[in-house]
């Protein structure tokens, strides 16, 4: 990287619960969610141009948009500041309910304010529901269309495994699917910090696009059952819209074992195990 390139990390963004509580006259779903960020994601660099533009590279990069239908674009030109060349390294699945394409915006947004200190653009929330949250980068509780966004206290430690069944799931499909928009919010967030107990208080909870997105894709529940069968699998659920699934674990050393398991028998997913935070 040169001295006038800024990278950023774009970290995986999983759900682990999504209550739907409503939807607005204009559409938009009222969501109540507890969002944590994983230690493995894409990379966003941005270097002073002439022009915008998107390079996109990495293993999972074939298929990304380099115009202005990747979000990384359209957020960047609603800055105020100059163009600038951007490089995505590309790790993470598309469609795939992990915050991808939100992420990497909100990465792109951190770099060019590391080069000339421009500021984030106003109300980003019309860019992307994520945004908001994907720009505080932590643990924390989402609430309204995805603008109120409240950081929380240190959670256990959570490891994890993410496993995406090669497949991808438009969001406004799996909302379109939804029979019942008014459900009760999460309640307040217990102080545990034992990582066993947390799980089950988080298994009380919900993830409301599971059911509708289990019906689009039967994928989703072959993912959720291996995930559950692995051992020390504390529990199993979908993350956002899906298709990307995850299962907890006490331990990295269990999270790695079940994302070596998984990846055995079904070599055509996408698996990793991770940290979340």
């Amino acid at each position: 990287m040169t001295a006038v390139e800024r990278g950023h990390f774009a970290p995986a963004k999983i759900n682990l619960a999504l209550h739907v509580t409503g939807r607005r006259d204009d559409g938009y779903h009222l969501l109540d969610s507890l969002v944590v960020f994983a230690d493995i994601g894409d990379r966003v660099t941005a270097r002073p141009a002439r022009a915008w533009s998107l390079r996109v590279t990495g293993p999972l990069a074939r298929g990304v948009p380099e115009d202005d239908d990747n979000l990384i674009l359209r957020a960047a030109r609603a800055t105020d500041g100059p163009p600038a060349a951007f490089t995505l390294d590309k790790h993470l699945p598309m469609e795939a309910g992990i915050g991808g394409g939100t992420s990497d915006a909100a990465a792109a947004l951190r770099a060019l304010a590391a080069l000339d200190g421009r500021r984030v653009p106003p109300d980003p929330v019309r860019l992307g529901a994520d945004l908001p949250v994907c720009l505080l980068g932590r643990a924390c509780r989402m609430e309204g269309v995805g603008e109120v966004v409240t950081p929380l206290a240190p959670l256990p430690p959570l490891h994890a495994v993410l496993v995406n069944p090669g497949i991808g799931i438009a969001t406004p499909k799996v909302f379109g699917a939804l029979t019942n928009r008014e459900n009760a919010p999460l309640p307040r967030l217990p102080d545990i910090q034992d990582t066993a107990a947390f799980a089950r208080w988080l298994a009380e909870q919900r993830n409301d696009l599971e059911g509708p997105a289990r019906l689009i894709s039967p994928a989703v529940g072959v993912a959720l059952a291996q995930i559950g069968a692995t051992d020390g699998c504390l529990l199993a659920r979908m993350s956002g819209s899906g298709a990307t699934c995850f299962g907890l674990f006490e331990t990295a050393t269990e999270a790695a074992l079940a994302a070596e398991r998984i990846a055995a028998s079904r070599p055509e997913w996408w698996v990793r195990a991770a940290a979340l935070g």
